[in-house]
């Protein structure tokens, strides 16, 4: 590992760099915080493929590209006047002391849950921060991570299920009434009552969903991670469905459903 002199000489090697390449690149000179932003978005998604992977030469990898933005958003700001690096890290900093008062300060606290707590009370305090719980979740987050951040906020002032077995009877109701709203779609005799009941059904989905997040957070597993390895499990095994039926010359299009079983159970028994 690098000692503390080694870290700081890389940091300040990446600021020089960036300083020159908006002198000399067209292509980063051109750059501006709205042009970077999707670019950052997907540069959080690579970092987070590999975490999920636990792919260590790629997380080292992609958590510089992202540093890379951080670092260009901060000289963008700069040459406008607005802020630079330092204010950036010090801003950072100023938080982390301000919300760790059990680490700087004389706060005495038992267990993680207790530092959470009175970093959302801390953060509802200060001046710039959010003026409401839920405000500091963002909209554009995707709505299983959404549903997630909000339910953890609102437990983190106490809005929370006493005891987490309370959960399921939630989980059953909102499914039981996601069923009625899919069973009246069905028999909907008019499209107009077709359409009445295809928007509660969305609804009651919504509402059904959000329990299953609020069941996964009552014990401990994070909804986004559990079904994106669940997504990634499925593309193994398709995958090898697919290429089993190629190398017999088939197309899928002419397998039974039987058939693809057979084959994707086999994919199953071979851990994939």
């Amino acid at each position: 590992m690098n000692t503390r002199k080694e870290k700081l000489e890389a940091f300040g090697r990446i600021l020089d760099i960036m300083d020159e390449l908006r002198v000399k690149c067209p292509w980063d000179r051109e750059q501006t915080s709205e042009s970077l932003r999707p670019q950052t978005i997907e540069e959080v998604y690579e970092l987070s493929d590999a975490i999920l992977k636990n792919d260590s030469k790629n997380i080292s990898k992609e958590l510089g590209d992202v540093l890379l933005h951080v670092i260009f958003y901060s000289k963008i700001g700069e040459e406008k006047g607005q802020f630079d690096i330092a204010d950036v890290i010090n801003l950072l900093c100023d938080k982390l002391i301000y919300r760790h008062p059990h680490v700087f300060s004389s706060v005495q606290v038992e267990n993680s849950a207790q530092v959470m707590q009175n970093w959302e009370m801390l953060k509802a305090r200060e001046k710039d921060g959010n003026r409401r719980i839920l405000s500091g979740v963002p909209d554009a987050l995707p709505p299983l991570l959404k549903a997630y951040r909000m339910q953890d906020k609102a437990r983190g002032v106490g809005f929370d299920w006493e005891k987490k077995e309370d959960v399921w009877d939630k989980v059953r109701e909102e499914l039981g009434e996601y069923q009625a709203e899919l069973d009246c779609m069905e028999k909907a005799s008019t499209e107009q009552e077709r359409k009445e009941a295809y928007d509660r059904a969305e609804g009651e989905l919504g509402d059904y969903l959000f329990a299953v997040v609020n069941a996964a957070r009552l014990y401990g597993l994070n909804p986004d991670t559990a079904l994106e390895r669940t997504c990634a499990k499925f593309k193994r095994r398709f995958t090898y469905l697919e290429e089993h039926t190629i190398r017999q010359g088939r197309d899928l299009h002419d397998m039974s459903l039987e058939e693809m079983d057979a084959i994707w159970d086999e994919a199953k028994a071979k851990g994939l």
